[in-house]
């Protein structure tokens, strides 16, 4: 758990403000990793403040540029680049803690912003609000062309989610869930085999298409018997 910079209070992983003191930290990249401003290329838009943002490189792999409003402390990232920064930044993963997770998973985020839709920096198009990693319980805005928003205090509460497991957690539930689904396409191909006259019968024998029907096994008798 992080402290406050100004009174040293720790600080929950759903908020950058002290609840103390009311200073509001940049926790999310103090701590984290190093990084220097630069000057951009071009002007990017709070979509939360409507000011501009300062674009930060983070030095991983070489350049690696995000921007961060000075405001509300939000981040903007580019396709690909929260993935990058989780990968370089939380290694060595080998277990789920499940009691971290709990905890992650009742806490009640501080958010002050209510559930608003906003507009990508870049394109200016209203954003998909999405549960990063489908069971985070950090809620993301994300542009499929560009990028995506996280608020202050929501990259390491993601981080947090990570390191205890939570990702390594879901994407074993999704492994198993994409097993059970191509289980489930099999048994429908078969029975959809058998169904048309072909494939296999309830004991495994081969069934043949110039195997007779009930009904002409039937009427072959009937006719054995009268004649």
């Amino acid at each position: 758990m992080a402290n406050c910079k100004n009174c040293s209070a720790p600080i929950p992983a759903d908020t950058i403000v002290c609840s103390y003191c009311g200073t509001r930290n940049d926790t999310d990249l103090t701590g984290i990793h190093e990084f220097t401003e630069v000057v951009p290329g071009h002007e990017r838009i709070c979509p939360r403040c409507e000011v501009a943002m300062k674009t930060i490189d983070l030095k991983i792999g070489g350049t690696f540029l995000i921007e961060r409003c000075d405001t509300c402390m939000g981040m903007f990232f580019d396709s690909g680049e929260l993935e990058a920064l989780i990968k370089a930044t939380v290694k060595n993963v080998s277990h789920v803690n499940h009691n971290k997770l709990k905890e992650l998973y009742a806490l009640q985020r501080h958010d002050e912003y209510g559930i608003t839709y906003i507009k990508c920096p870049v394109c200016e198009t209203i954003m998909n609000r999405v549960n990063f990693g489908q069971r985070s319980g950090v809620i993301i805005d994300r542009c499929p062309d560009h990028g995506l928003w996280l608020d202050g205090g929501e990259l390491r509460h993601l981080l947090e989610w990570v390191k205890a497991g939570g990702k390594m957690y879901n994407d074993k539930r999704e492994e198993m869930k994409r097993k059970m689904e191509a289980r489930e396409d099999i048994k429908v191909r078969r029975a959809t085999t058998v169904h048309s006259g072909g494939g296999f019968d309830t004991y495994g024998a081969t069934l043949r298409h110039s195997d007779p029907d009930l009904f002409t096994i039937v009427g072959r008798v009937i006719k054995w018997l009268v004649g």
